[in-house]
């Protein structure tokens, strides 16, 4: 098994649904553990930048209006194998097949709509490490050492 970091967000229905507890509890249930946590409001220019692999796509203008409706809760988790293990957390992208494939995930959970699915996660090592490093300085990640 491979130790890995992951980036998580905690979107902002998740958020204004007082959600927070709720999925943080399910990641450390499964073993990962947090490195670094904050909350923020995304302006337009940076939900813009970190979802700029999406620009030009259909979904890329209603996913930054839905990122900078409220606060979000972004993370970096830590564990064997964390991207598919937060991942599989997670659940599938379309609450509705959550719901089917795999009903104690969080979106199955608390997501209401393909659109507002409660939750973001890294997809790969590289993507991981450019995400991680857009919302932390190195600095602000604090290993786990107990």
């Amino acid at each position: 098994m491979t130790v890995e970091r992951t980036l998580s967000i905690i979107k902002p229905d998740a958020v204004g649904n007082n959600h927070i507890g709720d999925i943080v509890s399910a990641f450390e249930k499964a073993g990962l553990k947090i490195v670094a946590c904050k909350m923020l409001h995304l302006s337009k220019q940076q939900a813009e930048e970190f979802y700029a692999v999406h620009k030009g796509r259909p979904f890329f203008t209603p996913l930054v209006d839905f990122m900078i409706t409220g606060p979000v809760m972004v993370m970096v988790l830590e564990g064997n194998n964390a991207i598919a293990e937060n991942r599989r957390i997670m659940g599938e992208t379309n609450p509705v097949q959550a719901k089917e494939k795999s009903p104690h995930s969080i979106r199955a959970k608390f997501a209401n709509t393909i659109d507002e699915n409660a939750v973001h996660g890294s997809d790969s090592p590289e993507t991981a490490q450019t995400e991680i490093a857009f919302f932390f300085k190195n600095g602000e990640i604090c290993p786990r050492t107990r």
